[in-house]
């Protein structure tokens, strides 16, 4: 089994190191999932932006929770799921709406639509119909918010898909949200 190094400042490429510094500027730490990144820090610097853009996206702090969690939760990641159960603490989110993320139970119902949408982007690779855009939209959600789901998309594939290969353990901050799907 390959395994992936846990890169610190004195392993990490040259390069990583000041998105290292914006890690710890954000998170107050180096979280585990940066520290695999840096491996590539043109991965690492890309995740970063991606974060800041979709963070600086229209969608609301609660809106942005169920687009994470929606694709977290879908693709399985051991690691998202928690970190962004953290993440949504930190942002205010109604624990009930994390909570609902994680144990694939109702949403209100406009979240819920959000939540169904992305479901659908994730499963049928972008294909949607012109119904489920006209649902998305008849909702009160925007153009602008097909394509800011899209962008959250593109972030956690690149997290989640890092979590599966790489195996990054989970942070310690992170581990009282530790999480597993429900293959019931």
């Amino acid at each position: 089994m390959t395994k992936f190094t846990l890169h610190t400042a004195a392993t990490a490429p040259q390069a990583a190191l000041p998105l290292f510094e914006n890690s710890q500027k954000s998170f107050g730490m180096i979280p585990n999932l940066h520290a695999v990144m840096a491996e590539s820090p043109g991965l690492l610097e890309a995740y970063q932006r991606i974060h800041a853009l979709f963070m600086a996206s229209s969608l609301t702090a609660d809106e942005q929770t169920v687009v994470w969690q929606t694709i977290n939760v879908e693709h399985h990641c051991h690691y998202c799921v928690p970190a962004h159960t953290a993440v949504a603490n930190m942002m205010g989110v109604d624990r009930g709406i994390t909570d609902a993320l994680r144990d694939g139970t109702p949403l209100p119902a406009r979240l819920e639509v959000l939540r169904s949408f992305t479901l659908k982007i994730v499963r049928k690779r972008g294909q949607v119909s012109e119904r489920d855009v006209s649902d998305f939209l008849d909702a009160g959600y925007s153009r602008q918010n097909i394509l800011e789901v899209i962008l959250g998309l593109s972030q956690k594939v690149m997290s989640n898909y890092v979590n599966h290969i790489a195996k990054t353990p989970l942070d310690e901050p992170f581990q009282a949200f530790a999480w597993a799907p429900n293959t019931a």
